[in-house]
């Protein structure tokens, strides 16, 4: 190592590639959230559910700066084996709960059955598992979501193309560890990549029930005590 060097890598990607940094890596200014469940601690964002905390329904730290429209999104994230989280965006609040958010969600689960699919949180469930691109259609007849969802996904989800084996795909993202999260959102298409594989895909052709922007979160999600960590968090709007 040369004199002057840290040994430490510079966050994701240089300010000259058009990303900033979202969080500073120190406290949680320009986020919102339940501090019971959200805190800053040696550089990362930590979502916790304790025995004594545990959670009636999914909760949310939600970034104040805006509602992206086209953006992509860099991150690293760590969960515990049982752990259950997410990103969300453009999402809009769901005013009926505190730090609730209702959208379009870039899945993570400790086992890893999930991480990288698009689960739209209270909306239309999965609209692309792991290893999918689809084509959303429009809910026809139009009507009331529910009636369009069976086994918690969409049935105007259409598979359009494999991206890869599910199970060989999963075991690309390590357990227990720092993984790398890449949202491409622009226009209808919401690509996944995890550990820089694209993992899902969605091409949303329902004009009804689709959104171009909204808000931003991070989610700790409702069952056993778990934690999550997020760090490097790097937005560039397109």
């Amino acid at each position: 190592m040369k004199s002057g060097e840290t040994g430490i890598v510079p966050p994701i990607a240089a300010e000259s590639s058009g990303f900033v940094s979202i969080f500073d890596g120190k406290s949680l200014s320009g986020w919102e959230g339940d501090s019971t469940y959200w805190r800053v601690e040696n550089g990362n964002i930590v979502g916790e559910i304790a025995p004594e905390t545990i959670l009636k329904a999914n909760s949310f730290l939600i970034w104040q700066g805006g509602e992206p429209a086209d953006f992509e999104l860099k991150l690293e994230v760590n969960i515990t084996k049982d752990g259950n989280s997410g990103i969300n965006y453009r999402s809009e609040r769901f005013t009926e709960l505190p730090f609730a958010l209702r959208g379009y969600q870039a899945d993570i689960d400790g086992k890893n059955a999930y991480t990288g699919q698009n689960y739209e949180e209270r909306k239309r469930t999965t609209l692309a598992y792991i290893g999918q691109k689809t084509t959303i259609d429009p809910q026809t007849p139009a009507g009331e979501l529910r009636d369009n969802i069976e086994r918690n996904a969409w049935k105007g989800l259409r598979v359009t193309e494999e991206l890869g084996d599910p199970d060989s795909l999963r075991t690309l993202i390590k357990s227990e560890d720092w993984n790398m999260i890449h949202l491409v959102v622009q226009g209808n298409v919401m690509k996944h990549f995890v550990n820089g594989v694209l993992i899902s895909e969605v091409v949303d052709e329902d004009t009804v029930n689709r959104s171009m922007k909204g808000l931003l979160g991070i989610q700790v999600h409702v069952g056993p005590p778990m934690q999550v960590k997020f760090r490097n968090i790097q937005l560039k709007e397109l």
